[in-house]
């Protein structure tokens, strides 16, 4: 007699169907032979953490999870408005082909810029040169190797670390878990001269799981003088030595060459914004991460994992470092440019991470501990202001000595624990502490006022963090959370001695530190309403920015210093509705949804003199809005995004002579992506800026510009791929 039945589904892309049939007699089991279902992913927009996962504890957080499979966009340039646009509040800098190899991403008024007030990190080790001294994000995997993305906002900093905005992770694929080998190939061409090659190979061999993959970038640009070749490779093998224990070493490397156009004024960016009025400036930055990690299962409620890297990175430039009303002029007499500027900076640092998760009983009280320790040390070497040679093409070598040169060093111990308290049925509590230790060093030489000077010092921080979080369970999906927690943010040597800055810098910056509040509800709604709104407060003390000055000969000039006290407060809010499941339609149609992505933020200066003043690249207002359509041969997307005005300085400066300073203009842009499928061949298709709308979304004092960083305009892409799986 059959007492009870168990229906398992997992449909993702490729999935496994299996029906288990038990009986009362548990000795007579009847098991189905294993059926593969090929459908589709379905659009499932943002999702969450558990309240547990892995090593961590996401209790009371206001997490995101992005499933990039999932997105119609365009991976092959890494178009972060479309992959990771459904976040809320998200500000993109998009200075992909402008001369960084990836666009910054910020949160809640923070500063967006190669996402240095994010903890940027690679299946969960960090990817920045160094976790405190240079933060700046170089290098992020293709998203075409990317399962998913994951982003903690602030109250990541005490398991993460302490950044003010929070953490964000991209996690790369893994092989196939049943077949020895599967093997996936995309290559896609586009406006610009953009030819995309992405080949990836994975399986599961005894007990080794392996992936591999290699990416090659040409891409002309949009804007004159632009030129960008990459090369991104990797490739991890894990060792399952026993049910508790698995082992794994993993290997990312990035090479490149970027011919930069350079920074616009206000002028130059209305007339034409496809202009560039440098032809001679490049960079470099090749980047090497290995990683080797451990996951040990000590008993049914205990686990523990140790990630250690080493990260070896460089950038650099030769280039014309001016304003960019300033002309590359050639000399009159011998017909030929003037000396170019070389700057090199090498980067080399250690991380090791060994994380505890344990759970365990006190009385009826069940109680979730996650704790761990980090140890990181990095050595920066900086060279700069070479006079290079007076040619066009990329060469690196001078024709003199380096004016400038530093040694910066950086020390960092911590140790964390968070312990959820289980009370009741639905309702938990999650208070936490971090405790950081924190050694910086430095020593150099320099001229200034045409005199020679050093430098030498050795500066000491330790400071505690404190957070706590809740979360209660309204219903079987659905959950209300609350968080606060402090950050904390060292200056860095990029904010102190800004590489190629045209600006000045006040030599007595102070440490910058805050608190971030959230307070929201998320679930969903039969699977058909999906939602998450939320409530946040960021309190953000001693926040370093850009203002203008005049020099004795009444000249104006930027000055990075300590602005003042900002206050950050807003909504962010996703909403997505499945269409067809709401109306009842048969799944043989497919899957429409229609999704809302809402950030507003108020992000003002709350003391000093620019009380009542705007933050720097903190919009009001940011809306992505969009409708998809999939079905098991075909899905496409059509993306709507607008964003308010901002500033890049703290007067908010509507209009200047300086191109550094001035106001970021409200720009709204629409995305269109179409994605085929026949058996083992998949083609992509899109559209980006479909009505080639003119904009930017930065103004800098350093590389690329100085000046306007213009966005690009209409562009189009397409691909053709193979899957063997």
């Amino acid at each position: 007699m059959i007492s009870a039945v168990k229906v398992v589904f997992s449909i993702a892309g490729l999935g496994i169907c299996s029906l288990a049939i038990a009986q009362d007699d548990t000795s007579r089991v009847t098991e189905l032979n294993k059926v593969t279902v090929v459908g589709y992913k379905a659009m499932n927009g943002i999702g969450h953490f558990n309240e547990v996962n892995s090593s961590f504890i996401y209790t009371g957080k206001k997490t995101e999870i992005i499933e990039v499979d999932s997105i119609d966009a365009n991976k092959a340039i890494n178009n972060t408005r479309q992959i990771l646009g459904r976040i809320p509040g998200l500000y993109i800098v998009e200075s992909e082909t402008g001369g960084f190899v990836a666009n910054g991403i910020g949160v809640r008024g923070l500063n967006p810029v190669q996402s240095l007030e994010l903890d940027a990190r690679q299946n969960g080790y960090n990817v920045a040169a160094d976790v405190y001294g240079y933060n700046e994000t170089y290098y992020l995997p293709p998203m075409e190797a990317v399962e998913r993305v994951e982003m903690i906002k602030g109250s990541s900093s005490l398991q993460f670390g302490s950044q003010l905005g929070g953490m964000v992770n991209y996690l790369i694929k893994s092989g196939s878990k049943d077949k020895p080998f599967t093997f996936s190939t995309m290559q896609t061409v586009g406006s610009t001269g953009l030819y995309n090659n992405y080949l990836s190979a994975g399986g599961t061999i005894g007990k080794f799981n392996y992936f591999t993959f290699l990416n090659y970038r040409g891409l002309e640009g949009w804007r004159a003088n632009s030129n960008q070749q990459q090369l991104t490779g990797y490739g991890k093998i894990k060792y399952q030595v026993n049910h508790k224990l698995s082992i794994g070493v993993e290997y990312s490397l990035l090479r490149n060459k970027i011919k930069m156009p350079g920074g616009l004024t206000d002028a130059q960016f209305e007339e034409n914004s496809k202009t560039s009025v440098r032809s001679r400036n490049w960079v470099k930055s090749p980047w090497n991460i290995v990683s080797a990690n451990m996951d040990y299962k000590m008993s049914k409620n205990t686990s523990l994992n140790i990630i250690t890297t080493f990260l070896s990175g460089e950038r650099s430039l030769v280039w014309v470092n001016r304003l960019p009303n300033i002309e590359d002029n050639r000399d009159l007499i011998t017909g030929e440019y003037v000396n170019r500027e070389v700057d090199r900076e090498m980067m080399k640092s250690t991380t090791t991470e060994l994380r505890l998760l344990h759970q365990y009983r006190i009385g009826q009280i069940n109680n979730t501990l996650a704790a761990g320790v980090r140890f990181a040390y990095s050595a920066f070497d900086r060279k700069e202001e070479a006079p290079g040679t007076n040619k066009s093409d990329f060469d690196l070598s001078t024709q003199g000595e380096y004016e400038e040169q530093f040694t910066f060093k950086t020390m960092n111990s911590a140790v964390f624990a968070e312990n959820r308290i289980q009370l009741g049925d639905r309702f938990a509590v999650n208070p936490g502490i971090r405790l950081e230790s924190l050694v910086t060093e430095s020593e150099g030489e320099f001229e200034a006022g045409g005199v020679e000077k050093e430098i030498e010092n050795e500066k000491e921080r330790a400071f505690v963090l404190a957070g706590i979080g809740f979360q209660y369970q309204v219903g079987r999906k659905a959950s209300a959370y609350a968080n606060i927690t402090q950050s904390y943010r060292p200056v860095d040597y990029a904010q102190l001695l800004p590489l190629g800055s045209v600006s000045e810098v006040d030599p007595n910056l102070k440490d910058p530190k805050g608190r971030n509040t959230d307070l929201g509800i998320r679930g969903n709604v039969k699977d058909i309403f999906n939602y998450d709104i939320s409530l946040f407060h960021l309190t953000y003390n001693n926040r370093i920015g850009l203002t203008l000055k005049n020099n004795d000969a009444g000249e104006p000039y930027t000055y990075r210093t300590n602005i003042a006290q900002s206050i950050h407060k807003g909504i962010e809010s996703y909403l997505e509705c499945k269409l067809f499941r709401w109306l009842g339609t048969s799944s043989k149609a497919g899957d429409l949804s229609i999704y809302n992505s809402f950030g507003y933020t108020n992000a003002q200066y709350t003391k000093g003199e620019y009380k009542g003043n705007a933050v720097e690249y903190a919009p009001k207002v940011i809306i992505r809005t969009g409708v998809s359509y999939a079905i098991s041969w075909f899905s496409t997307s059509l993306q709507y995004s607008h964003q308010s005005k901002a500033y890049g300085d703290a007067d908010n400066t509507e209009i200047s002579n300086n191109p550094i300073v001035g106001k970021i203009p409200a720009y709204s842009v629409i995305d269109w992506s179409i994605t085929g499928r026949w058996k083992k061949i998949k083609i992509k298709a899109g559209l980006n800026n479909l009505t080639g709308k003119h904009y930017f979304t930065q103004r800098t004092d350093e590389y690329p510009g100085p000046g306007i960083i213009p966005s690009i305009g209409r562009s189009y892409y397409a691909g053709i791929g193979l899957d063997f799986m």
